[in-house]
């Protein structure tokens, strides 16, 4: 996803500054957790409407970008 830059907020006040979507208190971290548990997109967008599913998107395109700064290694 090349637009996440469009749906990750950073706001010093909302949730420690933490990486959030569209300007939600919805942290990334949050979304990668409740993926990681095992839930699917259909069933994150089921308890939380507000979501979309390019927002999970998002914060995926987010997560791997970030892990590649961090390991030094970049997209193919």
């Amino acid at each position: 996803m090349d637009d996440w830059r469009s749906r990750i907020t950073i706001e010093p006040g909302k949730r420690g500054g933490k990486p959030c979507i569209r300007g939600l208190r919805m942290t990334v971290y949050d979304i990668l957790e409740y993926l990681a548990s095992g839930m699917s997109e259909d069933e994150i967008l089921a308890d939380f409407p507000r979501l979309e599913r390019e927002d999970i998107r998002a914060a995926l395109a987010f997560a791997a970008e970030r892990e590649g700064k961090v390991s030094g290694t970049t997209a193919p």
